[in-house]
């Protein structure tokens, strides 16, 4: 029988998780505060920033079905803060494939077909692989790590995960001495994602959504791979049947729904590195002391109970509170020319 254990060091008991509840009066808040039209002018990812906090949740019970997987003991990853409530991570989304407000990805990616799919792994490598999700999730041990999520928009998400690390999979593939960075692609299937058949509906973006790390990033214990959350496997709106997280870096850098994964010398094109450099680095470490162009990262909005006015602004931390782990691969760059 399959079952989900939680590893020893997780610190949270059933009434430490704050009430699944979705926010509510979206319209009546956001005439309040004035905000009851944006302009047609103002870019479609900036409006789903502002517009971030009146997103309404939905009906859970509508999504597509999820399995339970079996995790094994993980070492101490958490930090000890309170985990966002379930029905928030699944209705509280950037994933422009599926439409730029918040809901969308829930309300229109529950006909993703995740089976058949496969993920492939090539470029700088030997041995070069071509993997079965199942087949993947059956032969690598699956670990639960609640790991932070901090966005570039100044949210953000306590997760706990469901995964393995990238390191594992990429040594399946044995990398040469050539791969120096790490490139990677979603799936590119217009009629599944009708954000990829408008540039309107999917945010100005160039298809398909590509993401990169450098391998000494890929390679960090952190860096995960993951198949599920919440004791299940990934829904489609948060990036199934694979994704990665990347803890210490804005959201935007963990890429979802994965079909490719490509070894290469040089540093490779990134999707909103490619639409706004400017404003999007490839690096895009969490960092509280370089500002977005366009609003400060100093500090966040953790989503939790309740709905805008209520919703807790905490200090952001360098890394997103993971420095001990990842400070050194940085230590000679310049992080506020590449942020």
């Amino acid at each position: 029988m399959t079952f989900f254990r939680k590893p020893q060091w997780d610190r949270f008991k059933d009434n430490d998780v704050t009430p699944e509840e979705v926010f509510r009066a979206r319209r009546q808040v956001a005439k309040a505060l004035g905000l009851g039209a944006i302009s047609a002018s103002v870019p479609l990812n900036v409006q789903a920033g502002l517009l971030d906090w009146f997103s309404q949740g939905s009906d859970t019970d509508a999504m597509a079905p999820r399995r339970p997987l079996t995790s094994v003991s993980s070492s101490n990853y958490g930090i000890g803060d309170e985990l966002t409530p379930e029905d928030k991570i699944l209705t509280h989304n950037n994933f422009y494939e599926f439409g730029t407000a918040k809901t969308d990805p829930y309300k229109n990616a529950q006909g993703l077909k995740t089976r058949p799919w496969t993920l492939s792994i090539e470029g700088e490598v030997d041995t070069p692989l071509t993997l079965d999700v199942d087949e993947l999730i059956n032969t690598l041990p699956i670990e639960e790590r609640i790991y932070r999520l901090r966005c570039v928009e100044a949210w953000s998400m306590v997760i706990p995960w469901l995964g393995f690390p990238l390191s594992a999979l990429l040594k399946k593939a044995n990398p040469t001495s050539r791969a120096k960075y790490v490139a990677f692609e979603t799936l590119y299937d217009p009629k599944q994602m009708p954000g990829q058949a408008s540039r309107f509906a999917g945010g100005g973006i160039e298809y398909p959504y590509v993401e990169g790390l450098r391998m000494d990033e890929a390679m960090n214990p952190l860096t995960l791979i993951s198949v599920g959350l919440y004791g299940q496997t990934l829904p489609p709106q948060n990036g199934a049947p694979i994704r990665l997280v990347v803890p210490w870096k804005y959201g935007f850098k963990s890429i979802k729904s994965i079909v490719r994964i490509r070894l290469v010398e040089t540093m490779p094109p990134t999707t909103w590195n490619l639409l706004a450099s400017h404003e999007y680095g490839f690096y895009a470490n969490v960092n509280p002391q370089v500002d977005h162009p366009r609003w400060s990262q100093a500090s966040e909005r953790r989503i939790g109970a309740g709905g805008l006015l209520s919703a807790k602004r905490i200090p952001t931390e360098l890394f997103n509170g993971y420095g001990e782990q990842v400070a050194a691969l940085y230590a000679n760059l310049d992080m506020g020319r590449w942020y």
